[in-house]
């Protein structure tokens, strides 16, 4: 299978980018990348580190980041399974890529920035529910942000299509046959509405 190997070889096989293409790009919130960022309840983290890159969906039953001015949004860390991997990987290299997205539209936001992790009181206490805080909050630098092209969403039908879940394995499965039956199973399944809803926040 031939590898391609260069920039120019990569670039040869493709078109020039559009005008809109690279005239979308702002570097800092505008307001209507604003007001698309703050209806977002989901977005992905992508980071890398030492260990090599990670990807986290983060939502939130309200906005999922808030803006602490046009260059910076802070998304809090709320409680997960504690591996951790995209905090470790802040900490030792603050790249860090987020796709924003909102249920019924076929348009992404994309943010390209560097991030820190902090567990400043004030700024966690600012996204306090049900008693509880988060136990660090990422703070994002934006270097650019911009639509991403709408057709993946389109492919897939990811808002429109079928529910497709049917017959698919659970967790529970997964867990099971990675640990060959030492861990998961129905029981683990059953009991974790119960238990997701008392560690949600």
């Amino acid at each position: 299978m031939r590898r391609i190997e260069s920039i120019a070889a990569l670039e040869a096989l493709y078109g020039t980018p559009g005008a809109a293409s690279l005239g979308k790009v702002a570097q800092s919130l505008t307001p209507l990348y604003r007001k698309w960022i703050m209806a977002s309840r989901l977005c992905l983290v992508s980071t890398v580190g030492p260990e090599g890159t990670d990807g986290s969906p983060r939502g939130d039953d309200g906005p999922v980041v808030q803006e602490l001015d046009p260059s910076h949004l802070a998304l809090p860390d709320w409680r997960g399974n504690q591996r951790l991997d995209t905090l470790r990987n802040i900490v030792v290299d603050g790249r860090i890529s987020l796709m924003f997205m909102v249920p019924g539209s076929n348009t992404v936001v994309r943010v390209n920035g560097t991030a820190f992790v902090t567990d400043d009181a004030e700024l966690r206490a600012g996204f306090e529910k049900k008693g509880r805080t988060p136990a660090t909050v990422i703070v994002i630098e934006i270097a650019e942000i911009y639509t991403q092209c709408a057709r993946a969403l389109m492919r897939a039908q990811t808002w429109t299509g079928a529910d497709q879940s049917a017959g698919l394995p659970t967790a529970g499965d997964i867990l099971a046959e990675v640990t060959r039956g030492d861990l998961g199973g129905a029981q683990y399944d059953a009991e974790w509405g119960a238990r997701a809803a008392k560690t949600m926040w």
